[in-house]
């Protein structure tokens, strides 16, 4: 929790320097990327709100996921990533959104998808930009949560950066 903790001031920092805030989406990591960012005095200032869209139905009701999306390539898939990463930002103030979502076991994974398959996508307002990337993580649910929420901030502060 360290690293994340870590990368959450530098991330505060970068995005304090340009005037921007945040917006997150999560879905396998729970809230875990916002807990880290709020945990730091004066996030307020940089970060906006995060989306904690656990179930198929958070998606499509808050960051407004096409069900078709879900129904066609899965709610762990880059599609979705890109559809949060975009909803988080139509949803927000922000000018910067990161979207998670993936398979952190023991359960739920299949041949196609295994467990530790975690999709994510980063989005910038103005620039109309977007970066969508699958990793496949190793480990226990609570080491492919951790991991899954560093590598969403890490992504956020090498696209600000």
């Amino acid at each position: 929790m360290a690293a994340l903790l870590e990368l959450s001031v530098a991330l505060g920092e970068a995005l304090q320097a340009k005037g921007w805030q945040l917006a997150l989406a999560e879905s396998c990591t729970g809230g875990m990327a916002a807990q880290t960012v709020t945990a730091i005095a004066g996030s307020s200032a940089w970060f906006d709100r995060g989306f904690v869209t656990y179930s198929n139905a958070a998606k499509i009701e808050m960051l407004g996921v096409p069900d078709s999306l879900i129904t066609q390539y899965g709610a762990v898939s880059e599609p979705v990533a890109r559809a949060m990463a975009m909803g988080a930002l139509l949803h927000s103030q922000a000018q910067m959104s990161g979207a998670v979502t993936g398979i952190a076991g023991p359960g739920g994974g299949s041949p196609h998808k295994p467990v530790g398959t975690v999709c994510f996508a980063w989005a910038l307002r103005e620039a109309d930009y977007l970066l969508i990337e699958t990793c496949h993580f190793e480990g226990d649910r609570t080491q492919i949560r951790e991991q899954a929420a560093s590598y969403l901030l890490a992504g956020l502060l090498r696209l600000i950066s």
